[in-house]
């Protein structure tokens, strides 16, 4: 199973998902890999996954631009984590320096070629992508089997997540007839204001497939961060690690 975090608004936290739902299945028993594909690296930078790194997802795309007698397996660019379980490709800023040369010599496919393969070798695997809908986050969305769509319960993410639907829709009509919407989940959600409860509220309403278990505001996200440590490892116990955990068991049971 390939999952794609994605949202073109920024701050939704995109990357805490991606890292805690991988975290957790890792935790769970399940080989997991995640996948850096923002250039600001806030995924590779969460797992303190850098350092040790022998290679990055830039050098990847990388070498599908230049000619290779022996190009490396996909599963050579993989990295160990401190996460038992959980390997990363990590990210690089230097994404942005490729991505025209990609784009130009029509690599969109080149991901989903790669994954194809590392699908042999992970139980799932968690693409963490840029705020934006630029050749890295279409090539993910081309690649994978599901998108959750993170949000943060205001009206301008509600607006955002009507074109958003409208271009989904178009990359699984174009390019991947096996994409579909796994879960909007509502992040950052306010249980004592009544805006986040009516727009999520009206999104159900509308047929959007909202998870049922909703995100709150937590400093322990933060700590999280800071530690390099996901929350399975870092507060086990704690109201948002078991939010966490019943949107991936939810997920997977679904």
């Amino acid at each position: 199973m390939i999952r794609v975090l994605f949202n073109k608004k920024g701050g939704v936290g995109k990357s805490s998902l991606a890292v805690n739902l991988a975290a957790i299945s890792a935790h769970n028993g399940l080989k997991t890999l995640l996948i850096d594909l923002d250039t600001q690296c806030n995924s590779t930078a969460y797992l303190d996954a850098l350092e040790g790194a022998e290679s990055t997802i830039a050098d990847l795309f990388e070498q599908t631009i230049t000619f290779h007698l022996h190009r490396r397996p996909a599963k050579e660019f993989c990295s160990s984590t401190k996460v038992d379980n959980l390997f990363v490709i990590p990210g690089s800023s230097r994404l942005s320096e490729l991505e025209s040369e990609l784009d130009s010599r029509h690599k969109i496919y080149k991901l989903r070629e790669a994954l194809d393969s590392l699908s042999e070798e992970y139980d799932r695997i968690y693409i963490d992508t840029a705020p934006a809908l630029n050749f890295y986050s279409m090539s993910a969305l081309i690649a994978a089997n599901r998108c959750l769509i993170p949000i943060d319960c205001d009206d301008f993410a509600r607006q955002g997540l009507y074109s958003l639907q409208q271009k989904i829709a178009e990359i699984k009509e174009d390019h991947n007839e096996n994409l579909e919407i796994e879960g909007i989940i509502a992040n950052q959600f306010m249980s004592n204001a009544n805006l986040p409860k009516q727009i999520v509220d009206e999104l159900i309403a509308e047929g959007y497939p909202v998870l049922p278990e909703y995100l709150s505001q937590s400093v322990k996200m933060r700590e999280s961060h800071q530690a390099k440590s996901p929350l399975i490892k870092l507060a086990p116990k704690h109201k948002l690690t078991q939010s966490m955990l019943a949107i991936h068991q939810h997920l997977e049971n679904n």
